[in-house]
């Protein structure tokens, strides 16, 4: 029998998430996966209908979202994030940062 895999990124509510999955349906019936460490599973996420995690796709291609964690956007890093030394908090005359 194929089991359902259930993704997720990490976050308290996916670790909740998980525990609550693996105590409802066992773990010898899940596969579970931490997109947030492998990363390479993303793509297969969003192919099965993944748009936010928690989220758990049954054997016959049901995609249940639990909760709500993070976006698929927010796993990937998107929008992607402008790291260099001109990145920075410039005080304003008005005393508001810029």
């Amino acid at each position: 029998m194929k089991k359902s895999v259930f993704y997720h990124a990490g976050c308290p509510v996916c670790i909740s998430a998980e525990h609550d999955i693996i105590e409802l349906v066992g773990a010898n019936n899940v596969e579970v996966v931490h997109i947030g460490t492998d990363r390479s599973r993303i793509s297969e996420a969003e192919k099965a209908g993944v748009k936010s995690v928690p989220a758990m796709v049954t054997p016959t291609g049901n995609v249940l979202h639990i909760n709500y964690g993070a976006s698929m956007a927010d796993v990937k890093g998107y929008p992607p994030m402008k790291v260099s030394v001109w990145d920075t908090y410039v005080p304003r005359k008005d005393g508001l940062t810029m």
